[in-house]
């Protein structure tokens, strides 16, 4: 199934980044407002951007169960679809839509890349949390530009364990973190300790169909499920063409927008399959 190609724990200890964050520069945005753009760079998110309809949410909803069937059947969880765009072309359809794509050209410029995505599907009272993280210490990627689009698949509040933002703290750079215990039951293998210090909490309430948008290096995490509701959501994961991907992450990169000057990602097709 999708995820065994890429592991997205990756050993990089030897890698040479550079994680600062850079607020975005852009006064004439098309997609996005001025105001969310200054949201972004102060708090290190926006949210909620609407994205699809009843609709389309239903019918993406729908095909997710299918796929969710399907992986749990091949011997997979809730959480192991990874990189589902290299193997599902509805999946691919969802990274390269026109209008998650024209909101990310508003923060990290024409050339763009998808290169991630992943559901991350809280299944009620599965008893898993996420603990307080910043994406970009898991990814071989410097510098450190990516976005993370979350799609709602279904209504997020804090009741089913929705995503929870620390605003503010990506302006403190790449943050010191021990390897999490098995106690902590937690969905990753990061804990950023004392965390709540760098920023506010804040609830990153979706309803379905709806977007947030993030930096790499704004600490999230999420509490678990203790509802009788699932918690699904797609993370899609986009970067400038000039962030240069270790230790062969290139090859699952997509050029949606622009130029890859350098030809440095691979660009695979859409995948026939869905």
């Amino acid at each position: 199934m999708a995820g065994q190609k890429f592991n997205i724990l990756p050993d990089i200890s030897a890698e040479d980044r550079d994680l600062r964050f850079r607020p975005v520069e852009n006064s004439a945005p098309d997609t996005l407002t001025s105001g969310q753009i200054a949201h972004f760079n102060e708090q290190g998110y926006i949210a909620p951007v609407p994205i699809f309809d009843n609709a389309e949410i239903t019918e993406l909803r729908a095909y997710f169960d299918d796929l969710l069937t399907r992986t749990l059947a091949a011997g997979g969880n809730s959480y192991s679809i990874s990189s589902a765009h290299l193997e599902h072309g509805r999946v691919h359809d969802i990274l390269s839509d026109s209008r998650i794509v024209a909101a990310v050209k508003d923060l990290i410029g024409e050339d763009v890349i998808g290169w991630g995505s992943h559901f991350f599907c809280k299944m009620p009272g599965d008893g898993k949390a996420v603990a307080w993280h910043q994406d970009a210490s898991y990814w071989p990627l410097t510098p450190s530009r990516t976005v993370t689009v979350w799609l709602a698949i279904d209504d997020a509040d804090p009741e089913n364990a929705c995503m929870r933002f620390l605003a503010g703290s990506h302006h403190h750079g790449h943050l010191t973190w021990r390897e999490s215990t098995p106690e902590e039951h937690n969905v990753l293998n990061q804990t950023v300790e004392n965390a709540e210090q760098y920023g506010m909490p804040v609830d990153d309430c979706l309803r379905a169909g709806e977007v947030s948008i993030h930096s790499d290096l704004l600490l999230h995490g999420s509490n678990s499920n203790a509802s009788d509701r699932r918690r699904c959501g797609l993370t899609l994961r986009y970067a400038p063409a000039y962030v240069h991907a270790a230790q062969g992450w290139n090859a699952k990169g997509v050029l949606l927008s622009g130029r890859d000057p350098d030809a440095h990602w691979g660009n695979p097709p859409r995948p026939a399959q869905d």
